[in-house]
């Protein structure tokens, strides 16, 4: 049986007339649903990937803070959304994007590791499963269900040495007193790289593919500087006069680059198990 393309996936969940294709990437397809109107087609790379995501988007609009495309349709393999057209990073555009993340955070999550509103408990970050399972002390909850799940992936596959995992044991060990002051959960985007900030024409930023979770709002901050952002001074001076953040933020980045660091390693091994033992010990050191 010959699978369905991406224009055959956009014309069934949107009823409407789908005309050219063009592969964004292998998964990911832009297709004109004619009168000027492109959307974006998904295919998802795993067993509920595609509705988690789209209950991932709505719940981040529903915050009315940050710029999500609109979910058009979707099922269990396909998501469908509006396309945004994109133009440049600027310093506007930046500082608004923190605003709005920190509007975003204050929306609030039921719990730490709460799944969106009709999201699946397995959801995924990525490539990775990512189980939301709840939980009301975010040290503990972080360390059980962010840090050590992707810890043992990687020690078993052989990517983390010994060594390097008992570095990750002690943060998890010492969580209470490293995590700083106590924070309600906060909605998260859940893997805010900088590959998933869309700069649209319009001057604002646009986020994408969400691993939206109930979490602390310091982790979207800590993994948007994990691999660089465009005037992430502005984005994060913003961010800090519309809602402060306690006392110490810069020196506990590392503890919560942890988890998105302990992914790269079990999906794409290298050098990530080294920046990941890296972060371990700074945060020890902090």
């Amino acid at each position: 049986m010959t699978p369905e393309s991406h224009a055959a996936a956009a014309a069934r969940l949107t009823g409407r007339r789908a005309g050219s294709e063009r592969r964004v990437s292998g998964a990911v397809a832009e297709v004109d649903l004619g009168g000027g109107q492109s959307v974006m087609v998904k295919r998802g790379h795993g067993p509920g990937a595609a509705g988690a995501e789209a209950a991932g988007l709505r719940w981040l609009a529903d915050a009315g803070a940050v710029r999500v495309p609109a979910v058009r349709g979707g099922d269990d393999v396909w998501l469908v959304t509006d396309r945004v057209a994109t133009g440049r990073p600027g310093p506007q555009a930046a500082a608004r994007l923190g605003r709005d993340l920190a509007a975003l955070h204050a929306a609030g999550a039921p719990a730490f590791g709460a799944a969106p509103p009709g999201g699946p408990r397995d959801a995924w970050i990525g490539m990775a499963p990512m189980r939301n399972t709840p939980g009301e002390d975010w040290p503990h909850w972080y360390a059980e269900h962010r840090v050590l799940p992707y810890l043992r992936q990687a020690v078993d596959s052989g990517a983390m040495p010994a060594a390097g995992a008992a570095a990750v044991e002690r943060v998890c060990d010492l969580l209470p007193a490293l995590a700083g002051p106590a924070e309600p959960p906060a909605r998260l985007h859940g893997d805010l790289w900088n590959g998933n900030v869309l700069w649209g024409a319009d001057g604002h930023a646009w986020l994408i593919d969400p691993a939206a979770h109930g979490g602390h709002r310091e982790t979207d901050l800590a993994m948007l500087r994990l691999f660089g952002c465009p005037h992430l001074d502005l984005v994060l001076g913003a961010y800090r006069e519309a809602a402060p953040l306690a006392d110490g933020f810069g020196a506990r980045v590392p503890l919560h680059q942890l988890f998105p660091l302990l992914v790269h390693t079990v999906l794409f091994g290298g050098g990530y198990a080294d920046q990941a033992v890296a972060a371990a010990c700074a945060a020890l050191a902090a």
